[in-house]
């Protein structure tokens, strides 16, 4: 049995077991490093998300399945997501609005990433919490200026780890393994098709 396909229906018991540091089955990861090794096409992933929109401001996503290696996998629930804008710019504030949620993105992204590769190279974590700030000109957005960028000028993310002092730097370096992390400081060609109904 793959460890993939043993993760995937026992990754509630995988938590207890020994072998764990910062909440992370290494074992688990080592395996999964090692199959990946033997074949890199359990690799390729591909993660998959339904929008609707409600009314205004107001949209819904929902995600309830994603492929990877090799297989399409079902979420054990249906995740809901909502999107929502501001009342000062015609939304009802209901929920935070997309360029936030990215801002959730990039800051949940970067802590798993920071804690699993730390987990694997004997780093203990004891406490992490970070705040993540970004600059955004809406005028971009509300096509007001071709000079001004749509999307964040600047995104800060501030870390504040309980660890060994001499490995705070090795820390930020791991981090950067982080996709979303990557999508959004490199970029990453999106193609937009549009359909009738």
């Amino acid at each position: 049995m793959s460890m993939f396909s043993h993760f995937k229906h026992d990754h509630g018991n995988a938590v207890v077991k020994e072998g764990m540091l910062n909440g992370v089955c290494v074992e688990t990861i080592e395996n999964a490093v090692s199959e990946i090794k033997g074949d890199p096409e359990l690799a390729k992933f591909r993660f998959l998300l339904k929008n609707v929109w409600i009314d205004g401001s107001l949209n819904h996503s929902s995600i309830e399945k994603f492929y990877g290696t090799k297989q399409k996998i079902k979420h054990n629930k249906i995740f809901e997501l909502n999107a929502d804008e501001p009342e000062l710019i015609s939304g009802t504030d209901s929920y935070a609005n997309p360029a936030e949620q990215l801002l959730h993105s990039l800051a949940s992204c970067l802590t798993t990433t920071l804690v699993y590769h730390a987990s694997l190279r004997n780093i203990k974590i004891e406490a992490l919490q970070s705040e993540v700030e970004g600059d955004i000109d809406i005028r971009g957005f509300m096509g007001l200026s071709n000079e001004v960028r749509r999307g964040y000028e600047h995104i800060r993310v501030h870390f504040k780890i309980k660890t060994d002092a001499a490995d705070l730097e090795k820390l930020k370096e791991l981090a950067k393994f982080s996709p979303v992390y990557d999508v959004v400081s490199r970029g990453t060609k999106v193609e937009i098709f549009i359909d009738r109904m």
